[in-house]
Protein backbone atom coordinates (compact mmCIF):
# COMPACT_ATOMS: atom_id res chain seq x y z
CA UNK A 1 0.00 0.00 0.00
CA UNK A 2 1.37 3.47 -0.89
CA UNK A 3 1.91 5.81 2.02
CA UNK A 4 -0.69 8.61 2.32
CA UNK A 5 0.40 11.94 0.85
CA UNK A 6 1.48 14.40 3.52
CA UNK A 7 1.05 17.90 2.07
CA UNK A 8 2.79 19.59 5.00
CA UNK A 9 5.79 17.30 4.67
CA UNK A 10 5.90 17.80 0.93
CA UNK A 11 5.77 21.58 1.32
CA UNK A 12 8.50 21.61 3.96
CA UNK A 13 10.81 19.57 1.74
CA UNK A 14 10.81 22.42 -0.78
CA UNK A 15 11.85 25.14 1.65
CA UNK A 16 15.29 26.61 0.89
CA UNK A 17 18.12 25.37 3.06
CA UNK A 18 20.26 28.23 4.40
CA UNK A 19 23.72 27.46 5.72
CA UNK A 20 24.48 29.74 8.69
CA UNK A 21 28.15 30.27 9.53
CA UNK A 22 28.77 29.45 13.20
CA UNK A 23 29.98 31.67 16.00
CA UNK A 24 32.90 30.35 18.04
CA UNK A 25 33.75 30.61 21.72
CA UNK A 26 37.52 30.19 21.99
CA UNK A 27 37.47 29.94 25.79
CA UNK A 28 35.22 26.89 25.83
CA UNK A 29 36.26 25.65 22.37
CA UNK A 30 32.72 25.28 21.09
CA UNK A 31 30.55 26.69 18.35
CA UNK A 32 27.35 28.55 19.23
CA UNK A 33 24.66 30.64 17.61
CA UNK A 34 22.48 33.65 18.43
CA UNK A 35 18.89 32.53 18.05
CA UNK A 36 17.89 35.68 16.17
CA UNK A 37 19.78 34.61 13.04
CA UNK A 38 17.94 31.30 12.91
CA UNK A 39 14.55 32.73 13.80
CA UNK A 40 14.81 35.45 11.15
CA UNK A 41 15.62 32.93 8.41
CA UNK A 42 12.90 30.52 9.51
CA UNK A 43 10.24 33.22 9.74
CA UNK A 44 11.25 34.36 6.24
CA UNK A 45 10.48 30.88 4.92
CA UNK A 46 13.86 29.20 5.01
CA UNK A 47 15.37 26.30 6.91
CA UNK A 48 18.43 27.56 8.83
CA UNK A 49 21.20 25.06 9.52
CA UNK A 50 24.34 25.94 11.49
CA UNK A 51 27.41 24.89 9.53
CA UNK A 52 30.29 22.97 11.11
CA UNK A 53 33.40 24.96 11.94
CA UNK A 54 35.66 23.14 9.52
CA UNK A 55 38.60 23.96 7.28
CA UNK A 56 38.37 20.70 5.32
CA UNK A 57 37.94 21.70 1.69
CA UNK A 58 36.03 18.57 0.65
CA UNK A 59 33.50 19.10 3.47
CA UNK A 60 33.00 22.75 2.56
CA UNK A 61 32.61 21.88 -1.13
CA UNK A 62 29.88 19.41 -0.18
CA UNK A 63 28.11 22.06 1.90
CA UNK A 64 28.29 24.52 -1.00
CA UNK A 65 26.62 22.02 -3.32
CA UNK A 66 23.87 21.05 -0.87
CA UNK A 67 22.70 24.40 0.49
CA UNK A 68 20.57 26.94 -1.37
CA UNK A 69 22.01 30.06 0.29
CA UNK A 70 24.48 31.19 2.95
CA UNK A 71 24.34 33.63 5.86
CA UNK A 72 27.57 35.13 7.19
CA UNK A 73 27.10 36.10 10.84
CA UNK A 74 28.82 38.43 13.31
CA UNK A 75 31.64 37.46 15.63
CA UNK A 76 35.41 37.77 15.94
CA UNK A 77 37.53 40.25 14.02
CA UNK A 78 38.89 39.32 10.62
CA UNK A 79 42.61 38.50 10.65
CA UNK A 80 44.41 41.52 9.11
CA UNK A 81 46.86 39.14 7.42
CA UNK A 82 44.06 38.38 4.95
CA UNK A 83 44.30 41.92 3.60
CA UNK A 84 48.07 42.24 3.95
CA UNK A 85 48.37 44.08 7.26
CA UNK A 86 49.88 43.37 10.64
CA UNK A 87 47.53 42.99 13.57
CA UNK A 88 47.36 46.17 15.63
CA UNK A 89 47.00 46.22 19.41
CA UNK A 90 43.35 47.35 19.25
CA UNK A 91 42.34 44.62 16.83
CA UNK A 92 40.29 42.04 18.69
CA UNK A 93 40.36 38.27 18.89
CA UNK A 94 40.48 36.46 15.56
CA UNK A 95 39.41 32.93 14.65
CA UNK A 96 41.52 31.35 11.93
CA UNK A 97 39.06 28.50 11.37
CA UNK A 98 36.17 30.92 10.76
CA UNK A 99 38.28 32.93 8.35
CA UNK A 100 39.10 29.82 6.31
CA UNK A 101 35.54 28.49 6.35
CA UNK A 102 33.91 31.77 5.42
CA UNK A 103 36.41 32.66 2.70
CA UNK A 104 35.77 29.32 1.03
CA UNK A 105 32.01 29.77 1.43
CA UNK A 106 32.24 33.22 -0.17
CA UNK A 107 34.34 31.98 -3.07
CA UNK A 108 32.16 28.91 -3.59
CA UNK A 109 28.89 30.83 -3.38
CA UNK A 110 30.23 33.36 -5.87
CA UNK A 111 31.31 30.72 -8.39
CA UNK A 112 28.01 28.83 -8.05
CA UNK A 113 25.88 32.01 -7.93
CA UNK A 114 24.36 30.89 -4.64
CA UNK A 115 22.62 33.70 -2.71
CA UNK A 116 24.70 35.11 0.14
CA UNK A 117 23.85 37.62 2.87
CA UNK A 118 26.57 39.00 5.14
CA UNK A 119 25.82 40.65 8.48
CA UNK A 120 28.31 42.71 10.55
CA UNK A 121 31.49 40.59 10.45
CA UNK A 122 29.92 39.15 7.30
CA UNK A 123 30.41 42.37 5.33
CA UNK A 124 33.97 42.61 6.67
CA UNK A 125 35.09 39.09 5.72
CA UNK A 126 33.37 39.48 2.35
CA UNK A 127 35.32 42.66 1.62
CA UNK A 128 38.63 41.25 2.86
CA UNK A 129 38.18 38.00 0.91
CA UNK A 130 37.58 39.87 -2.34
CA UNK A 131 40.59 42.18 -2.03
CA UNK A 132 39.52 45.06 0.22
CA UNK A 133 40.84 46.28 3.58
CA UNK A 134 39.31 47.08 6.97
CA UNK A 135 39.62 49.59 9.76
CA UNK A 136 41.02 47.41 12.53
CA UNK A 137 39.63 49.72 15.22
CA UNK A 138 36.96 52.13 14.04
CA UNK A 139 36.87 54.45 17.09
CA UNK A 140 40.55 55.38 16.72
CA UNK A 141 40.96 55.12 12.94
CA UNK A 142 37.68 56.74 11.85
CA UNK A 143 35.87 58.37 14.79
CA UNK A 144 32.31 59.44 14.11
CA UNK A 145 28.82 58.35 15.07
CA UNK A 146 28.23 55.63 17.66
CA UNK A 147 28.84 52.24 16.04
CA UNK A 148 29.12 50.12 19.20
CA UNK A 149 25.80 50.39 21.01
CA UNK A 150 24.82 48.84 24.32
CA UNK A 151 21.94 46.33 24.53
CA UNK A 152 19.08 46.02 23.86
CA UNK A 153 19.97 45.67 20.20
CA UNK A 154 16.44 45.73 18.74
CA UNK A 155 16.44 49.51 18.40
CA UNK A 156 17.98 52.05 16.05
CA UNK A 157 21.02 54.11 16.99
CA UNK A 158 22.03 55.96 13.79
CA UNK A 159 21.03 56.53 10.18
CA UNK A 160 22.37 55.07 6.96
CA UNK A 161 21.71 56.35 3.47
CA UNK A 162 20.70 53.78 0.86
CA UNK A 163 21.92 54.70 -2.63
CA UNK A 164 19.52 54.89 -5.54
CA UNK A 165 19.84 52.30 -8.29
CA UNK A 166 21.22 49.56 -6.01
CA UNK A 167 19.65 46.18 -5.25
CA UNK A 168 19.31 47.25 -1.62
CA UNK A 169 17.26 50.26 -2.70
CA UNK A 170 15.01 47.92 -4.68
CA UNK A 171 14.31 46.07 -1.42
CA UNK A 172 14.14 48.79 1.25
CA UNK A 173 13.89 51.97 -0.82
CA UNK A 174 16.50 54.69 -1.26
CA UNK A 175 17.16 57.45 1.23
CA UNK A 176 17.66 57.43 4.98
CA UNK A 177 16.86 54.45 7.21
CA UNK A 178 17.44 53.92 10.93
CA UNK A 179 19.62 50.97 11.98
CA UNK A 180 21.22 49.38 15.01
CA UNK A 181 25.01 49.06 15.21
CA UNK A 182 27.53 47.15 17.30
CA UNK A 183 30.93 46.67 15.68
CA UNK A 184 34.41 48.17 15.95
CA UNK A 185 35.72 47.20 12.50
CA UNK A 186 34.42 48.29 9.11
CA UNK A 187 35.31 48.52 5.43
CA UNK A 188 38.19 50.86 4.67
CA UNK A 189 39.15 50.19 1.04
CA UNK A 190 36.35 48.62 -0.97
CA UNK A 191 37.09 45.32 -2.73
CA UNK A 192 37.10 45.81 -6.53
CA UNK A 193 34.26 43.33 -7.25
CA UNK A 194 31.90 45.06 -4.81
CA UNK A 195 29.83 48.23 -5.05
CA UNK A 196 28.51 50.38 -2.21
CA UNK A 197 24.76 50.40 -1.58
CA UNK A 198 24.62 52.33 1.72
CA UNK A 199 26.78 54.63 3.84
CA UNK A 200 26.46 55.96 7.38
CA UNK A 201 26.29 59.57 8.48
CA UNK A 202 30.05 59.60 9.05
CA UNK A 203 30.88 58.03 5.68
CA UNK A 204 31.39 54.40 6.72
CA UNK A 205 30.34 51.81 4.13
CA UNK A 206 27.24 50.18 5.58
CA UNK A 207 26.15 47.89 2.74
CA UNK A 208 27.64 46.37 -0.42
CA UNK A 209 26.62 44.17 -3.34
CA UNK A 210 28.22 42.31 -6.22
CA UNK A 211 26.92 43.02 -9.73
CA UNK A 212 26.03 40.05 -11.90
CA UNK A 213 24.83 37.87 -9.04
CA UNK A 214 21.24 36.96 -8.13
CA UNK A 215 21.77 38.00 -4.50
CA UNK A 216 25.23 38.78 -3.13
CA UNK A 217 24.79 41.47 -0.49
CA UNK A 218 26.05 42.39 2.96
CA UNK A 219 25.19 44.97 5.60
CA UNK A 220 27.11 46.32 8.59
CA UNK A 221 24.07 46.54 10.87
CA UNK A 222 22.05 43.68 12.39
CA UNK A 223 18.70 43.13 10.63
CA UNK A 224 18.25 39.84 12.47
CA UNK A 225 17.60 41.72 15.72
CA UNK A 226 15.43 44.40 14.09
CA UNK A 227 13.31 42.42 11.64
CA UNK A 228 10.29 42.04 13.94
CA UNK A 229 10.10 45.81 14.49
CA UNK A 230 11.43 47.18 11.21
CA UNK A 231 9.72 46.15 7.97
CA UNK A 232 12.76 47.09 5.86
CA UNK A 233 15.00 44.70 7.77
CA UNK A 234 12.38 41.99 7.45
CA UNK A 235 12.12 42.53 3.70
CA UNK A 236 15.89 42.20 3.27
CA UNK A 237 15.92 38.77 4.88
CA UNK A 238 12.74 37.70 3.08
CA UNK A 239 14.16 38.59 -0.35
CA UNK A 240 17.40 36.74 0.44
CA UNK A 241 15.46 33.60 1.38
CA UNK A 242 13.11 33.94 -1.59
CA UNK A 243 15.99 34.12 -4.07
CA UNK A 244 17.56 31.08 -2.40
CA UNK A 245 14.29 29.19 -2.98
CA UNK A 246 14.66 29.75 -6.72
CA UNK A 247 17.74 27.54 -7.06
Amino acid sequence: QPKPFDAAKQESSMLPMIGVCPLFDARSSRIWMRSEYLQAVEEAGGVPVVLPLTTKVSTIESLLDRFDGFLLTGGQDVDPAIYGQKKKSLCGEVCAERDVLERLVIQGAESRDKPLLGICRGIQILNATLGGTLYQDLPTEHPGVEHDMEPPYDRAIHRVFVLEGTPLADIVGSGSIEVNSYHHQAIRDLAPPLQVSAVSEDGIVEAVWMPGKRFFQAVQWHPETLYRKEEKCRRLIEVFVRVASEN
